[in-house]
């Protein structure tokens, strides 16, 4: 047995309300504390993904890791910062790497968060999954249905506990709706609308001038799995800032707005469908695509159909999901109250015997007890790749022009070999893709 996989099960019954003499473990006995070390720094690590790492009870973070070496010093003299604070002594126990594959050598890490642009996801969950660490992964999950369907497949084989990490199931507007859907209170569903916000990262910018590559930042490593193109600073993310990044409108390394933001409200509809391990049968619409460098997605209007008959629309206009049913009709929009048809539907309490998501457990939170307790998380990467999978088949449907008809079992079109070839994207070298 190795030591990485001693320390797995020393984690699964450290939970468990033991009493046992140090003795046991010799001269120190080991921490219970879950180690976890984040791969890529950028905005969404520093802000809201590394600090609920530092503060958990429950978890250690021993490791930072990004290929711009601006980001990476910043975010191990924060965690070392607040490490020496709380303890009160200068702490230097945060390390820095700049190639991931070294943290993943480490036997001592039991975790890794994933905050790296969308292109990486895959191939560092996969590779972080057969190295037996426990993976949470930032939505939108991948880029492409294969990469999803590939990094489930390494999850479930390696044993691993996986999160797609979506703030929204934690949200108690959210899952407020879907026990209230999921429990009958507005009937049988009939259809549902979701919507995301009109583009948040500007105006669309056309072709840029070549620029130097800045000193220390490994843009080789950063490209990873995507194919070589010329550098520019809006095709990666501004130098020594937090702003919002170019590449989450490249479509090499992203698949823009139905994705990103569709991850998180299309999980809220696969919740409440009670459809989160499949998908629909059917899509059609339309897109209108940026032009330049930016050139992903700038709006579309999609029309879905599922097997229980249950329709479908997604579409660029605000953050929000609504639910109609043969009784009735539910409404959330991010940043505002739950809606309904009558305040009977809102006032519904849930009865003992029914589904009900009130202890539902923040994000970090859920993949860290979940790590405890050898369990599932509320959203494994199965669950992830199933949301992000019903937007990739729209934007498929966008790109073609076309009705699609999909087997969400096999995951492939029916009769159409032009749109099954968009289901996955070539990638350069071997990085378990």
């Amino acid at each position: 047995m190795t030591a990485h996989h001693k320390r797995r099960d020393f984690l699964k019954y450290a939970a468990m309300p033991l009493i046992l003499p140090s003795s046991i473990f010799g001269a120190t006995a080991p921490s219970n504390k879950i180690t976890v070390a984040m791969l890529g720094m950028g905005r969404q690590a520093m802000r809201p993904n590394l600090d609920q790492f530092l503060k958990s009870p429950d978890a250690q973070v021993v490791a930072v890791c990004d290929v711009d070496p601006w980001r990476l010093e910043k975010a191990k003299n924060k965690a070392n910062a607040f490490y020496s604070k709380q303890t009160g002594s200068k702490n230097p126990g945060v390390r820095a790497y700049s190639d991931f594959r070294d943290i993943l050598a480490r036997d001592d890490i039991d975790a890794v968060m994933i905050s790296t642009p969308d292109h990486w996801h895959a191939p560092m969950g996969i590779m972080a999954a057969q190295a037996g660490k426990h993976v949470c992964i930032e939505k939108p999950l991948t880029t492409c249905v294969a990469h999803g369907r590939a990094l489930c497949d390494a999850v479930a084989e390696a044993g691993v506990v996986s999160r797609t990490d979506s703030e929204f199931r934690g949200n108690p507007l959210f899952w407020r709706m879907a026990e209230l859907v999921r429990n009958g209170r507005i009937g049988k569903v009939v259809r549902i609308e979701s919507g995301v916000p009109k583009e948040l990262n500007g105006n669309p910018i056309g072709p840029q001038e070549t620029m130097p590559v800045p000193d220390g930042f490994d843009y080789d490593m950063w490209l990873g799995p995507a194919f070589h193109a010329p550098y520019t600073e809006r095709r990666v993310h501004p130098q020594r800032a937090w702003s919002r990044p170019g590449w989450m409108r490249v479509d090499d390394y992203c698949n823009g707005m139905i994705s990103n933001w569709g991850s998180h409200l299309n999980d809220i509809v696969q919740w409440c469908n009670d459809t989160e391990r499949t998908g629909p049968v059917s899509v059609k619409g339309s897109g209108e695509f940026s032009k330049g460098l930016w050139n992903t997605l700038a709006s579309f209007d999609l029309e879905y159909e599922y097997a229980n008959g249950v329709q479908l629309r997604y579409l660029i206009d605000r953050p929000f999901v609504r639910i109609e049913g043969t009784a009735g009709w539910l409404q959330a929009e991010y940043g505002k109250p739950l809606t309904a048809s009558s305040k009977e539907i809102l006032d519904s309490p849930i009865e003992s015997g029914e589904v009900s998501f009130a202890k539902t457990l923040p994000d970090k939170v859920d993949f860290l007890q979940a790590i405890k307790e050898d369990r599932e998380t509320l959203e494994p990467v199965e669950v992830g790749h199933r949301t992000v999978s019903l937007c990739q088949i729209g934007l498929i449907a966008a790109q073609l022009g076309r009705p699609l008809k999909w087997d969400p079992i096999k995951e492939r079109f029916l009769g159409d070999n032009a749109a099954d070839a968009l289901l996955t994207r070539p990638v350069r070298g071997a990085w378990g893709l």
